[in-house]
C-alpha cells in the first residue's frame, strides 16, 4: 500500500473499527474473561486471553439459514474489549492492553497432557475461569506446526473472495476438515504424545469457533496463534508472513529440545515462510508437507521448495497430504 493511500485507507478503518465496538457496546456490567489455548515454556506456562464487556456465543443449528451463518459470523468480530484490566493467576497479575488481550506467566509445575488452570479478574476474588494449557511430555519426539485454511480446514484461503464466502457463509456444522491432513496430523502426533500447534491468519475472534470446529471434525487440539486484526499505524494486523515467522519463532523458542514438522498449502506463499523458518533455526525444521490448493505449484513456490530440499529438509507438495510422512522417512 503506497504512503499515499495508507494515509486515508488508516483513519477510515479506524473509524470503522470504532463503530463496529459502539455496536456492541452495549453492557455495562462486571467484564468476563475469554480463554485461548495456553502453552508451555522454558519459563513457565503461558497462559493466554481477552478481557471482554461479554462473550458472544455462536451456537449454531443443523437446518439454520446461510443469513443466519452471516448473522452469527458477523457478531463474532463485533467485540467488546476493556483494557486496563489486571487480571490474575497463581499469585501473577497482568493488565489487559488496549484490545483486551492478556498474557500471563506461571510456574510450570503442571503435569504432562492438558491442564486447566484457574484465572480471574483481581477485583473479583469468588470466580475464576479455567485456562486451558498444553504441556508436552518427556516422551514427546517431535512436534507439528500446521497451518489451518486450506491445510487442515477446506476455506479457498488462496481466494480472498472464496475466503470471505466460506468464513461467513459457513458455520462449525458446516465446514469440513480434508480427510488426509487429518489421518497424517493423527499419525505425527502418535495418541497426543506429540504435541501440535495451529498458525493462522485468521483473527482471535475465530478461536472459540474453530475450537468448535476442530472438536466436531475430531482433529488434534493444539494451542493456537492467530492474528489480532486491531488498527494500528502499521495497517490492520501483522503481514501474513510476519505473523507466522513470528509464531514459528516463539513455538519453535518455548520446545527448544523438540523438533519441527511444518504444514501449510501453496495458496498463501507457506513455501517461503517455512523456508524463512528453516534459514533462521537450521537443524529444528525436520520436515514440510505443503498442500497444493491449485494444479502444480508456481515458479516462486517451486524455487523456494527447492531452497528448502537443498537445506536437507524434505518438502513434500502435492494435491493431499498423503505420502507425506513417507517422503520424510517416518515409515
Amino acid at each position: 500500500m503506497t504512503s499515499a493511500l495508507k494515509s486515508l485507507a488508516l483513519p477510515l478503518a479506524r473509524k470503522a473499527e470504532t463503530l463496529l465496538e459502539r455496536i456492541g457496546d452495549q453492557d455495562d456490567s462486571t467484564p468476563v474473561l475469554e480463554p485461548y489455548f495456553g502453552y508451555a515454556a522454558p519459563e513457565g506456562l503461558v497462559l493466554r486471553g481477552r478481557v471482554l464487556s461479554h462473550i458472544r456465543k455462536n451456537d449454531p443449528q443443523a437446518a439454520q439459514s446461510t443469513l443466519t451463518n452471516v448473522r452469527q459470523m458477523i457478531r463474532l468480530f463485533v467485540t467488546d474489549e476493556v483494557a486496563d484490566v489486571p487480571v490474575s493467576a497463581a499469585g501473577t497479575e497482568a493488565t489487559s492492553d488496549t484490545e483486551g488481550y492478556v498474557r500471563l506467566i506461571v510456574q510450570r509445575d503442571a503435569s504432562p497432557g492438558w491442564t486447566d488452570v484457574p484465572v480471574r479478574l483481581s477485583a473479583d476474588e469468588s470466580a475464576f475461569t479455567p485456562f486451558p494449557v498444553r504441556v508436552p511430555g518427556p516422551e514427546a519426539q517431535h512436534m507439528i506446526i500446521s497451518d489451518i485454511d486450506d491445510t487442515m480446514i477446506e476455506t479457498g484461503a488462496h481466494s480472498l473472495a472464496r475466503n470471505l464466502w466460506t468464513t461467513f457463509t459457513g458455520s462449525a456444522l458446516t465446514r469440513e476438515a480434508h480427510l488426509d491432513a487429518k489421518h497424517l496430523m493423527q499419525a505425527m502426533i502418535a495418541g497426543e504424545m506429540n504435541p501440535v500447534f495451529y498458525v493462522s491468519s485468521s483473527p482471535w475472534n475465530l478461536h472459540g469457533f474453530l475450537d468448535a470446529l476442530f472438536t466436531r471434525q475430531e482433529l488434534p487440539r493444539g494451542p493456537m496463534f492467530l492474528r489480532d486484526l486491531g488498527i494500528t499505524d502499521e495497517g490492520v494486523g501483522k503481514s501474513h508472513g510476519t505473523h507466522k515467522g513470528n509464531a514459528i519463532d516463539e513455538i519453535l523458542r518455548a520446545n527448544p529440545d523438540l523438533p519441527a514438522y511444518l504444514m501449510g498449502d501453496s495458496g498463501q506463499k507457506d513455501a517461503f515462510v517455512y523456508l524463512d523458518a528453516a534459514r533462521r533455526h537450521p537443524g529444528r525444521i525436520k520436515g514440510v508437507a505443503l498442500r497444493e490448493s491449485a494444479p502444480g505449484v508456481g515458479d516462486d513456490d517451486a524455487a523456494a521448495i527447492k531452497e528448502i530440499e537443498a537445506m536437507g529438509v524434505p518438502c513434500f507438495h502435492a494435491p493431499s497430504f498423503d505420502g507425506a510422512r513417507h517422503h520424510w522417512g517416518l515409515e
